[in-house]
């Protein structure tokens, strides 16, 4: 068939959903409903933020099983699936996502829902199975070290004591700030196997007003 009679059959197509039978339709909501709560778990088990979301984690898996519904859809109907494209053209998301893994696992749901909605089940699973695997395999290799910030308020007596306690620690300084003979200082530093017991010494160094460690997720403000 020439590409004039496939427009010409799809523009005369009465039933969008004849080809959508009822168990075409039951596996592919099955298919989606799967792979969108392995994404699920594994976002909720191997989350490394700050503060999860628990909204965030549902919206994956609604954004893969209604992408779904929209691929199944389009791919009926020429017409309609151009007429989806200038529809979800105009959508506009203006949420701010501030971890850049939240946007890789946007991107794994959509791209799931959009396999699943163009008929691929078993490339689906698959690569659901296999991006989970390298998630939790980068995920168990580097967590060993996190990065945290290192708030420090002391007097400027206290300076040379303080940066001498500061030897033990990979730091990098990220902000320092005076005012009436008081400093704070907030460092960047990298701490294997939580091992938190210098922040103690700190605190009781004399001069040190406190010493507080916030775990840096790539926000600083």
């Amino acid at each position: 068939m020439s590409i004039k009679e496939i427009i010409s059959n799809s523009l005369n197509q009465s039933e969008t959903t004849a080809t959508l039978s009822p168990q075409y339709i039951l596996v592919t909501s099955v298919a989606a409903l799967l792979c969108s709560f392995a994404i699920y778990i594994i976002y909720k088990k191997f989350y490394r933020g700050a503060v999860y979301s628990e909204n965030f984690n549902i919206l994956l898996v609604l954004m893969c099983i209604i992408t779904t519904f929209i691929i199944t859809t389009i791919s009926s109907n020429l017409v309609l699936s151009l007429g989806m494209v200038g529809a979800l053209s105009i959508v506009r998301f203006r949420s701010a996502i501030k971890d850049p893994l939240d946007i890789g696992f946007l991107f794994w749901s959509l791209a799931t829902g959009i396999t699943i909605g163009a008929g691929f089940y078993p490339f689906a699973l698959m690569s659901t199975i296999i991006v989970g695997l390298i998630y939790i395999l980068f995920y168990l290799f580097t967590s060993g070290t996190r990065t945290f910030l290192l708030v420090i308020k002391y007097d400027e007596s206290a300076e040379a004591t303080v940066k001498d306690a500061l030897k033990t620690v990979k730091n990098v300084l990220k902000s320092k700030s005076n005012y009436k003979g008081k400093t704070e200082l907030t460092l960047q530093v990298k701490i294997k196997n939580k091992r938190t017991d210098f922040v103690q010494k700190l605190s009781a160094l004399e001069g040190v007003d406190s010493a507080m460690l916030v775990e840096y997720t790539g926000d600083y403000i």
